[in-house]
């Protein structure tokens, strides 16, 4: 038979080529990589300079990094957390155009941090904390709260708060380092720190079930919830008006809602050290724990049905339940309230700021319970 098309061993499939051009399948790997970021925007590099919170390793590095440029009397050569926006926004973080998102990486528009590929950013949530400002770092110490270094300003006004604070550091064997300004303002980002900073290990949250039997213990339980406020400034406020005002503590959700940062540290001017604050894995059955424990659940609503003057129920155990700042109360929390609450206003502004509108219902109930009492 002509040729060898019946031969033994014979190929009976076509020779594979390259799949694409030079490179074949090598040329594959390359592809959806992205730009390579710069150090300011490596969460793992000692320069970075984003907004999402420093992970542990980093903040090791930027601390060696000083250490170093110390002793050697250099300026240290790390970067200036805070100060450059590294999450994705609606355009792709501010000033910046929106760009392709690699294969499996997060796409534009929606939150997160922004990594090079083939990277994770796994900020730690054992990293500590920078408190900053005279009077939240005087009340973390009159508090005991633990706390690894107090920093100072050189040149810093030693008014009656600075002394306290640095003789009360030095009675608990705190060590207190002194350093210029300017490397103050890198170490918290461009916030006002009023030359004292307090190096705090993370927030110690209370345990729920601890802090309604703490609150029942009382004569006049009052706890106040917060319902998805994601803005630290705002829960900061949020304490310290229910310090001001006799609440026995406050619980937040742990997911999408904010936690004790610097910045509600500072907000709350120290109340957080006083005010025990709980993370709750379910904001509605929490509440429903509060209920069966004998509280009311009240919870405030630009609609509510109940005017805050006419609320009888602020002289017993209370849960205050303040939603967040754009959309108030979700539909599960607004169901599970016993009773909603309006302020009543007598100007066209439709609705108050979250920190505010709790600030005056706290008031409010303390109020009556004076009056009452």
């Amino acid at each position: 038979m002509a040729g060898n098309s019946q031969r033994r061993g014979r190929r009976v499939t076509s020779k594979a080529s390259a799949p694409k051009g030079s490179g074949g399948k090598n040329r594959d790997a390359l592809a959806g990589r992205g730009r390579t970021l710069p150090a300011d925007e490596r969460p793992w590099h000692k320069a970075y300079s984003g907004t999402e919170k420093l992970p542990q390793r980093t903040a090791w590095k930027q601390e060696k990094e000083r250490r170093t440029a110390a002793e050697e009397g250099r300026s240290p050569k790390i970067g200036k957390p805070g100060t450059k926006d590294t999450t994705w926004g609606k355009g792709g973080g501010r000033g910046t155009a929106t760009p392709k998102p690699a294969r499996g990486k997060e796409p534009a528009g929606r939150g997160g941090p922004r990594v090079a590929p083939g990277r994770r950013s796994n900020p730690a949530k054992d990293a500590p904390e920078l408190l900053v400002g005279r009077n939240p770092v005087l009340e973390a110490l009159r508090a005991h709260v633990p706390a690894t270094a107090l920093y100072t300003a050189q040149g810093i006004d030693m008014d009656d708060r600075v002394k306290e604070i640095v003789r009360t550091a030095a009675d608990r064997g705190i060590a207190n380092l002194e350093i210029s300004r300017a490397e103050l303002d890198r170490m918290t980002g461009g916030v006002l720190h009023q030359g004292v900073g307090l190096q705090v290990p993370p927030f110690a949250y209370e345990p729920f079930e601890d802090l309604v039997a703490a609150a029942l213990e009382q004569s006049a339980p009052l706890l106040v919830a917060l319902d998805g406020v994601t803005d630290p400034r705002n829960l900061g406020a949020v304490i310290r008006s229910a310090a001001a005002f006799g609440a026995q503590g406050v619980f937040v959700p742990e997911r999408r809602a904010a936690g004790i940062t610097a910045t509600a540290w500072r907000t709350s001017a120290g109340a957080a050290a006083r005010v025990p604050v709980a993370q709750v894995t379910n904001l509605t059955r929490s509440l429903k724990a509060c209920r069966d424990a004998g509280f009311v659940v009240v919870g405030l609503d630009a609609d509510g049905e109940t005017d805050l003057y006419d609320l009888e129920a602020a002289v017993g155990p209370l849960v205050v339940v303040v939603g967040s700042e754009g959309r108030g109360l979700s539909r599960l929390v607004g169901q599970t309230c016993d009773l909603t609450v309006s302020i009543p206003m007598i100007s066209e502004v439709e609705s108050l700021n979250a920190s505010v509108a709790a600030a005056v219902t706290l008031a409010e109930v303390a109020r009556r319970r004076a009056v009452e009492g």
